[in-house]
């Protein structure tokens, strides 16, 4: 075994791992990376699927990001933020607003952003900043609605605001108590009268929208007893820890205008499909962000990941200034947002999501997103000849293919079974790196992936799934 592998066998505790099974065989460990591509201890070569869990954009060892950063370093790595601005944190904070805009009449547009440093924290302040926000304008009971399957984090106001027993049910006891409703999973949609076909079941539903009526009648239901419903959380687009489980068009701004309607905060959680991941780049305004697509401005958006491009730990949640202004008061009243982070607007972190916006927004990296889109959408439609394969669902850059025992009846495999990690293995050991969320493999590459690494990807996934799960 490799030293490096030793010594994190010896001291290390790995995240949403079973140690037990980490211990019982040689880790990966890596130690370069450039464009699409990693390299471990022992020189193996490897594509990053999902880009080292969905964070890297442009891919690693950038130069313009390595330039930025360096340049950074050399004026000052960290000042704080209590009580003091810096550089390029007010730089940054003016062109994530700019960003974030929408074309939409009677919402008021995001104007303020707080710093933290990752997604759980980006939605921990969303959460503080909407209770507050509530008590102080008439709702001395903030209550919170998310959808089923829901996953925003694992602070513990973040794990409240999440549906997964599989990761919540143990911190029950630590917990809020926030309400839930069906997420719109076509494929799997009780109200989905529609037999399984070999395509996206978004595309082939028969339905009535049922999905968005609950929606409305959970909002009803809270009216009624006087307790109504003060925000609603979603990941628009795309639930990822759910199991990347997309909603289909229309979805999101139907859901938004009855918050709306019901006088109630919208909260989004963009922590995995901003900066480009789960929007179509071959629309003519390239949105990176998934309300802009469907023309929704949200009252707090999360960000982190794809943030800084995936090279620093850092997080921001924007906000409307009527939430701004809720905060605002004398010293001696208190009014203020007693919150924060040693690292909040750290310099380098700043610097890097800086340039990275600035890669994002240039017609170079719209082009070549909106290549890697097209390349997505052909490298994987091979994959529908698999009977392994229930569904599979492209958003924008992302991709989620769902394991099935057997595609006619939807039939699953137990989550004991291991399919997906199995399959994740396999394809380690070929050269791909991504990981499962239970039977659903993740595809989420970094925008400079060549169609020649795409190919391999996919070709790789279809002979791990027939090596790994034959047909019986």
């Amino acid at each position: 075994m490799h030293e490096l592998a030793q010594l994190d066998h010896e001291y290390v505790w790995h995240p949403f791992t079973q140690m037990k099974d980490w211990l019982a065989q040689e880790p990966i460990v890596i130690k370069s990376g450039k464009g699409a591509l990693l390299w471990d201890a022992q020189d193996r070569e490897y594509i990053d699927a999902n880009s080292s869990i969905w964070t890297n954009l442009h891919g690693h060892c950038h130069p313009a990001m390595n330039k930025a950063i360096n340049t950074q370093l050399k004026k000052i790595a960290h000042s704080s933020a209590l009580g003091l601005a810096n550089e390029p944190a007010s730089i940054l904070a003016d062109r994530l607003v700019k960003a974030a805009q929408v074309n939409a009449v009677g919402n008021p547009p995001l104007r303020k952003v707080f710093f933290s440093d990752n997604g759980s924290t980006a939605m921990e302040v969303a959460l503080k900043l909407s209770y507050e926000f509530s008590r102080r304008t008439g709702s001395p009971h903030p209550r919170f609605l998310s959808l089923e399957g829901a996953y925003h984090g694992d602070t513990v106001g973040a794990v409240s605001l999440g549906h997964i027993d599989l990761f919540h049910k143990t911190y029950d006891r630590l917990l809020f108590k926030t309400e839930s409703v069906m997420a719109p999973y076509c494929y799997r949609c009780p109200f989905n009268r529609a037999a399984p076909e070999r395509a996206d079941a978004r595309t082939y539903r028969k339905c009535n929208w049922e999905c968005t009526g609950i929606v409305a009648e959970k909002f009803d239901q809270a009216k009624s007893e006087k307790r109504p419903i003060t925000s609603f959380i979603v990941e628009p687009s795309m639930q990822g820890a759910a199991g990347m489980i997309p909603q289909p068009d229309g979805w999101l701004k139907t859901v938004a205008q009855i918050t709306r309607d019901n006088n109630a905060q919208l909260i989004a959680d963009e922590i995995m499909t901003g900066f480009g991941r789960a929007t179509n780049p071959c629309l003519e305004s390239a949105p990176i962000f998934a309300t802009q697509q469907e023309g929704v401005t949200p009252d707090f958006l999360a960000l982190a990941k794809g943030l800084t491009g995936g090279y620093l730990p850092m997080a921001a949640t924007l906000t409307t200034q009527p939430v701004f202004d809720s905060f605002l008061g004398k010293y001696e009243e208190f009014k203020t947002f007693f919150h924060g982070h040693s690292y909040t607007a750290n310099q380098l972190g700043s610097a890097a999501a800086i340039t990275s916006l600035q890669l994002l927004q240039s017609p170079k990296s719209i082009n070549a997103r909106a290549q890697l889109y097209k390349n997505i959408s052909r490298e994987v439609a091979p994959l529908w000849s698999l009977p392994q394969i229930g569904d599979i669902r492209q958003v924008g850059l992302t991709v989620g293919i769902e394991l099935v025992r057997n595609w006619r009846t939807r039939e699953p495999f137990q989550l004991a079974e291991r399919a997906g990690i199995r399959v994740c293995e396999a394809m380690a050991r070929a050269g791909v790196l991504t990981r499962p969320i239970g039977n659903v493999i993740v595809i989420m590459p970094p925008y400079c992936t060549t169609r020649k690494q795409l190919k391999k990807i996919f070709n790789t996934l279809a002979d791990s799934i027939q090596a790994t799960l034959p047909i019986t």
